[in-house]
């Protein structure tokens, strides 16, 4: 029986095999692993692509959010890290890195309930919240699936309450709102180089954006041990760089970003197109700007998801839940954080979500075939 997986990292690197292997081997050549020329180049090229003053890169998706939390500590109270009473506001319906690194940077996220259409924060929610609470010092939006937040109205609300933004684009590369890069919006972008990410590497990695000069002069503080120089430190830091051979593959792979990104709008066009009209199938949502929207995921929801789950597996199609629980309900936050509302779409969210295959390099059969099983499993149910 076919087996169709979620994403076929082998079929892309045979893809962008010669670039990769020779990304490699400059680095073996020039044995240079700390902070190589490779991850400089990585920095500048995706600065430039994002139209953004300053990228640095770090060890991973979760460092760059923290990072960027403990620099805009620094930066706004001269404190290394935020108080308790410091709050930042995010969404619930993400992966759990988004809510630790808030923790992680001493302040107390705020969860606020999500556009049950699109997955992301809900800005009236953002608003309703700030409008009656105070010590409220940031916004962390989350570009789920690939598809932009509306950087407006959270950009709008931020200026006017005096606020810092730090946008997660872990989802997101090359993703757009209006005329901007995902990440080049607010005062940092947070990205990560997860393998399975559009843009990944082959292990951990990650690039904070800004085109504030003191925040990028603190991160490149932070990230290596606190200091200018690590033997007389200024701030709490951390072993938190790049390394330069992961470096070198990203930057080969980046070639290819805009390549792989058309492709999954075209599987993405493809599975809106077969899966319309189906009663108890409800497809992305890709607003008014489907040219930003870069399908990490391609995800649908149903109330038979579990069903629908079982049967796609038995005929050799794989599917993930991206997520199976909300944030405000794990106990990692369970006294640490603050609910505004009852959260529903959210956990409503939980409940229905399902991933659907998105490897760039897949077939359009493979398409057909995995909408028709879907159809076939709907004409049934």
């Amino acid at each position: 029986m076919k087996q169709i997986p979620m994403l076929d990292l082998k079929l892309e690197y045979e893809y962008m095999k010669t670039a990769v292997d020779d990304a490699i081997k400059k680095c073996l050549d020039h044995q240079r692993w700390i902070l190589g020329p490779e991850v400089k180049e990585l920095e500048d090229s995706i600065a430039s692509y994002l139209g953004s003053k300053h990228c640095i890169g770090c060890c991973s998706g979760t460092d760059a959010l923290t990072l960027s939390l403990r620099a805009s500590s620094i930066k706004l109270r001269n404190e290394e890290y935020f108080s308790k009473t410091d709050k930042v506001i995010t969404t619930s319906f993400t992966f759990t890195a988004t809510g630790d690194a808030i923790l992680r940077s001493g302040a107390t996220p705020v969860f606020v309930d999500i556009d049950p259409v699109s997955f992301n924060m809900d800005t009236n929610q953002i608003e309703d919240y700030i409008n009656s609470n105070k010590d409220v010092v940031g916004i962390l939006p989350v570009h789920l699936y690939g598809q932009a937040c509306n950087m407006d109205e959270i950009m709008r609300i931020a200026g006017e309450h005096n606020l810092f933004v730090i946008e997660d684009v872990a989802q997101a590369f090359g993703g757009g709102w209006k005329n901007s890069k995902l990440g080049s919006i607010g005062d940092t972008g947070a990205f990560s180089f997860f393998p399975s990410k559009n843009l990944g590497g082959f292990g951990d990695g990650g690039m904070i954006s800004t085109n504030d000069d003191s925040i990028m002069e603190l991160l490149r503080m932070l990230l290596r041990h606190g200091g200018k120089d690590k033997y007389n430190v200024d701030h709490i830091g951390y072993n938190a760089r790049i390394d330069t051979l992961q470096a070198a593959i990203v930057l080969a792979k980046f070639k290819y970003i805009d390549e792989f990104n058309e492709r999954r709008r075209h599987i993405a066009g493809t599975y809106s197109k077969n899966l319309s009209g189906i009663s108890n199938l409800t497809l992305p949502h890709t607003g008014s700007l489907p040219e930003g929207h870069v399908y990490h995921q391609y995800t649908v929801r149903t109330s038979l998801r579990q069903k629908l789950q079982t049967y796609l597996k038995e005929k050799g199609v794989s599917t993930m839940v991206y997520y199976p629980f909300p944030l405000h309900k794990m106990k990692v936050f369970d006294g640490r954080s603050i609910n505004h509302g009852q959260l529903t779409n959210a956990e409503t969210a939980t409940e229905e979500v399902l991933s659907l295959p998105m490897e760039p390099l897949q077939s359009d059969d493979t398409t057909k075939y995995i909408t028709d099983t879907i159809c076939n499993f709907f004409e049934d149910n």
